[in-house]
């Protein structure tokens, strides 16, 4: 279906942005079920170390921001419904890849080499259908509703992750990780149908494009702060699951659930008050949330306060993303928008793909109790940032 939007045509919002908020959530779905069992797959089915664990994590986040730069080129040169279309074949394939990785478990030397392919597969799928999404949203309801637009993809991203885990880690405590891993190869699938009806938006060819380093530094001020923000979600996304088991507390799938619940409920009740309140206040509100709930998980001596603490985190975390992200992409032209977009979440991307390995280290050296720590501290730089940046 090739009908675009012309400007000034915007659609009503929420006929246009459901569409665009169940395929965001299909993609993160496949996200959240993989975190739910991979850490326990590369380290008890595999043999390897938490330092293994925390490289293959972080390893589809690298792959995302190295890729963001071009997502966003194709989605302002070719239009956000073929970077999506794009996003949905590097998704499935990153699906087959995770089933071989299971039916070659008893050889760990080959299996790990094709997990990790599988993570940067589904990082470039991950960085076409998101930086796609997000485009064709904000052009088909207008640069005035792109808070509301980032906000309810924000709750699709992370309901996909508090969804997913759990129902990952129940399904394989039944059957093992091959059904988990086999959703992978059909979600993708579900996110382009949902969107498949969607007019499209008109592409401006004729606009000279400004190169990404510059794009980059034009977002860099609130990019630094989201990412170090970020921190303290790759730790939870990293090692909770790890952390449970070694406290013999059960599964984690609770506590991905209260993160998710409470990412999603402050973001339904409190979408306005970035806009209501100035961006600034409310990041540097939300990240002392978000330290308190990193050092709640750290200092934890029972199940429960530890989950208060991953429900704090999400609480914190929560309007970080749109409380930042509309100051950066105001400073780029409507034709860049999909760049700024790549560029200003590539940095969530650097941050998760280097939590995950540097957490790993911590956990190495330590123990899994101390990466809430280092997540803590994350977010107190991240405040400097913020302070600096605040002019």
């Amino acid at each position: 279906m090739n009908v675009t939007v012309e400007k000034g045509q915007e659609l009503s919002f929420y006929k246009a942005i459901t569409p665009i908020i169940v395929s965001v959530f299909g993609v993160y779905l496949t996200i959240g079920i993989v975190l739910g069992v991979l850490p326990g797959f590369v380290q008890h089915q595999l043999g390897f170390d938490s330092i293994i664990v925390g490289l293959v994590i972080g390893l589809q986040f690298i792959s995302t921001l190295l890729t963001r730069a071009y997502s966003g080129k194709i989605t302002d040169t070719k239009g956000a419904r073929q970077s999506k279309r794009t996003g949905v074949i590097f998704a499935v394939m990153a699906g087959v890849a995770y089933i071989l990785s299971v039916v070659l478990k008893d050889h760990p030397g080959i299996a790990l080499p094709v997990l990790m392919l599988a993570r940067i597969l589904h990082g470039t799928g991950e960085s076409f259908l998101v930086t796609g999404a997000l485009t064709w949203g904000i052009g088909l309801v207008g640069l005035p509703n792109s808070g509301k637009v980032m906000t309810w993809n924000g709750i699709a991203m992370y309901a996909g992750i508090a969804i997913g885990a759990p129902l990952s880690i129940w399904l394989s405590n039944g059957w093992g990780v091959f059904p988990a891993f086999m959703l992978i190869v059909l979600l993708p699938f579900v996110s382009w149908l949902a969107t498949v009806k969607l007019p499209g938006i008109p592409v401006d060819n004729t606009h000279i494009r400004t190169p990404f380093y510059k794009v980059i530094g034009a977002v860099s001020g609130q990019g630094l702060s989201l990412a170090f923000s970020s921190v303290a979600f790759g730790c939870i996304a990293s090692f909770i699951a790890l952390f449970f088991t070694q406290k013999n507390w059960g599964d984690a799938s609770v506590a991905f659930m209260v993160f998710g619940a409470c990412y999603v409920l402050t973001r339904i009740f409190f979408a306005s008050y970035p806009d209501r309140f100035g961006g600034y206040r409310i990041a540097f509100i939300s990240l002392l949330i978000e330290i308190a709930g990193q050092l709640l998980i750290w200092t934890s001596a029972s199940k429960a306060m530890a989950i208060v603490g991953c429900g704090l985190t999400g609480v914190g975390f929560s309007l970080i993303f749109p409380a930042l992200g509309v100051l950066a992409i105001q400073k780029v032209s409507p034709q860049m928008r999909g760049t700024a977009l790549g560029a200003y979440v590539a940095f969530v991307d650097l941050s998760l793909g280097l939590a995950g390995p540097l957490a790993g280290l911590v956990a190495g050296w330590f123990d899994y109790q101390a990466v809430y720590l280092f997540g803590a501290f994350s977010c107190l730089l991240s405040i400097v940032i913020l302070q600096f940046n605040r002019r």
